[in-house]
């Protein structure tokens, strides 16, 4: 007789309150993960709910007592970490305002920048133990709440968002004609229904975000946005520190385009010297670059767009390669290049289409320097289930 392999326990995870409350009602938090919520302003009574299995991470709880009580019922605890400037159990992903909250054009106290300074203080990649859990457990946080931003489709396994990254140059100036090129990209995507998703740092990565962010503004919105940003190009005066002007400029585009279409922004504290980006409505930020790099190629399940870069857009490009090469999330998806003279003269582009040769993503190649173009190509290769 064959022996039945046990079934994994799946736990059900509990993010926000009205979920916990509905569960309280139901008398059961077994097999549960609570994760980050104040559940101590309930007064729950403990007594009346089945808590064997459960895990209550980061959680407010009335007492120490009653965590003693709980632990005596069969549940479990993780506790909130101390003295760090961000909280490892969110629920949510980032805004730009919470992230440039304490921001000031003459000091620069943000969030964003004391979660950085805090980082490189505590090793930056080489944390220690206790710094590293951290990480490790904000950046499963910040997985799990894009993946929710996202949605899935039970049926199919792809986002109901229709997800396209677009990679490009950091270095490339708010003047530079793909920089353009790729707001025009972005702002057809979106209104084509697509979900644009970014690196999340300046240059071709803002471009992006700002291309989705003008997708509801009139069409002459592009040259008036582009107008105020060249005024302030780079992020960064000659002398290597940080021009204020470079946020106040976004910040003028934003008062004369309010509330533009959403966007997602994929950054990384590795690079935490990069501004924060304005014109993203989402903000999943991470520790862990290669997390966050391999995480933003597989959630774009609906192609990505190479616009010109340098050593780290060609690292992407193969990477997006490899998951296309060998269908690691069952599917092929769309690699579009924006810049002709640029992917042909580096042989990127031929490098990529001999490695294809043979393979089913080889359709799922093209080039132009025509926005257009490339976005009717995405509309025609959806992605193909392997």
């Amino acid at each position: 007789m064959q022996q039945l392999k046990p079934r994994p326990l799946k736990y059900e995870t509990i993010r926000d309150i009205d979920s916990f409350i509905n569960h309280i009602k139901d008398g059961s938090l077994k097999n549960c993960v609570v994760q980050g919520l104040d559940v101590a302003i309930l007064c729950v009574d403990w007594s009346q709910v089945n808590t064997d299995n459960t895990m209550f991470l980061g959680c407010k709880m009335v007492s120490v007592e009653e965590e003693a009580a709980l632990l005596r019922k069969g549940a479990h605890f993780f506790a909130p970490f101390g003295g760090l400037p961000y909280n490892p159990y969110r629920t949510t992903l980032y805004s730009p305002q919470e992230l440039m909250g304490g921001y000031d054009a003459v000091q620069n106290n943000s969030l964003d920048i004391r979660i950085n300074r805090h980082f490189d203080a505590h090793g930056g990649h080489d944390a220690d133990i206790m710094e590293a859990l951290s990480q490790r457990i904000h950046d499963y946080s910040i997985d799990t709440a894009i993946k929710e931003l996202l949605g899935c489709d039970d049926a199919t396994g792809l986002t109901l968002r229709k997800a396209v990254g677009i990679m490009g140059g950091h270095l490339a100036t708010r003047d530079d004609p793909y920089y353009r090129k790729t707001v025009e990209v972005a702002r057809l995507l979106t209104q084509e229904g697509y979900f644009v998703t970014s690196g999340g740092g300046p240059g071709i990565m803002e471009a992006a975000n700002l291309g989705a962010y003008l997708a509801t503004a009139p069409d002459d919105s592009i040259d008036k946005s582009i107008a105020i940003l060249s005024k302030t190009p780079n992020y960064a005066k000659p002398d290597g520190t940080e021009d204020p002007g470079y946020i106040g400029r976004a910040r003028e585009v934003i008062e004369q385009y309010a509330n533009g279409a959403e966007s997602l922004a994929v950054p990384t504290w590795f690079y935490g010297h990069e501004p924060v980006n304005l014109f993203a409505s989402h903000i999943g930020k991470y520790f862990s670059n290669s997390i966050r790099e391999d995480g933003l190629l597989a959630i774009s399940m609906f192609g990505v767009v190479f616009a010109p870069g340098s050593a780290a857009t060609t690292e992407e490009v193969f990477m997006d390669a490899a998951q296309n090469h060998y269908a690691t999330f069952n599917y092929c998806s769309p690699m579009v290049f924006l810049g002709e003279g640029h992917y042909l003269q580096s042989q990127v582009y031929s490098c990529l289409a001999q490695q294809a040769v043979g393979h089913p993503y080889a359709q799922m190649i093209t080039i132009s320097d025509n926005p257009k173009k490339l976005v009717e190509f995405i509309k025609k290769h959806p992605p193909m289930a392997q």
